[in-house]
């Protein structure tokens, strides 16, 4: 049951994560522009993502503009999609495996190769978050460091969006639930805490469905031997042998010697002929 729960919770945190990731990916608050100065009222704000640039006017104005050209873009930019899109499609795959190899659904039932299945999409999940990580810790680096450069214009000046830290918690939880998932799938299905009641060392209770004549004995010096139940069986042997021997010798006293000649006092049938009598 513990294994089963942590299979759980690693893929909700999981499918949190990707979903994050997704998020984070196509949202363009990744760079937000800042607002620094004695005049903090603005008309026009620019926001700056992966895909697109919008601007956000005090009128209410939503305009966004797709970038034209990809080859165009500057190298971190286009490091960052790939990485971006590389760890949604791990999450989707580590999603459809791990539902595959949990122990709450049928598929693959009975098979001991289930477990490992789950860990191969904690594998998985592990990958994404770590590749989700990269651009969001990159990206991060370089607005901090932008901002604090005294010779840039207040204009060129950006804050941390946030798609960023959506991105860094969707990292982390996706992340923390493929090791969640690769924990346990490490777990013994017999014997440990997947499988069922542990009795403490050295009793041998019989395995469910089984009777005690039918289970194996347990040959450990840890075998326990209540000795009353040992003296009563004993007992009950010797008194079973001290009937049968005293059986057979009331048999044999009361049966006569062969040869052996009959008293005709006790039977006079055996000694007289009374039928001329009558």
């Amino acid at each position: 049951m513990a294994s089963a729960a942590l299979e759980l919770m690693g893929f909700f945190m999981g499918l949190l994560g990707m979903l994050g990731t997704l998020v984070s990916t196509v949202l363009p608050y990744w760079r937000i522009s800042a607002h620094i100065g004695p005049n903090i009222v603005t008309a026009v704000g620019n926001m700056k993502g992966l895909w697109m640039e919008c601007v956000y006017q005090s009128t209410g104005a939503f305009q966004c503009e797709t970038y034209n050209s990809m080859l165009a873009l500057p190298s971190d930019l286009q490091a960052s999609r790939a990485l971006m899109v590389v760890s949604v499609v791990f999450s989707v795959l580590a999603i459809a495996i791990s539902t595959v190899g949990m122990q709450c659904t049928i598929c693959m039932e009975g098979s001991a190769a289930k477990g490992r299945v789950a860990g191969t999409g904690g594998g998985l999940f592990l990958t994404a978050g770590f590749l989700a990580l990269i651009p969001v810790s990159w990206t991060t680096h370089e607005v901090v460091q932008t901002f604090y450069q005294a010779n840039l214009p207040s204009s060129l000046k950006y804050e941390l969006g946030d798609c960023l830290y959506v991105g860094l918690a969707a990292a982390l939880l996706s992340m923390l639930g493929g090791g969640l998932l690769c924990v346990s799938c490490c777990e013994k299905p017999d014997g440990g805490r997947r499988g069922g009641r542990r009795h403490g060392g050295g009793y041998p209770y019989p395995a469910p469905g089984m009777g005690v004549a039918t289970g194996r004995a347990r040959t450990s010096s840890q075998t326990y031997r209540n000795p009353t139940l040992q003296m009563g069986v004993n007992a009950a042997t010797k008194a079973a042998t001290l009937a049968r021997s005293h059986t057979s010798t009331t048999t044999q006293s009361s049966t006569p010697a062969q040869g052996a000649k009959r008293d005709p006092r006790r039977n006079p049938a055996a000694g007289y002929d009374v039928t001329g009598y009558v």
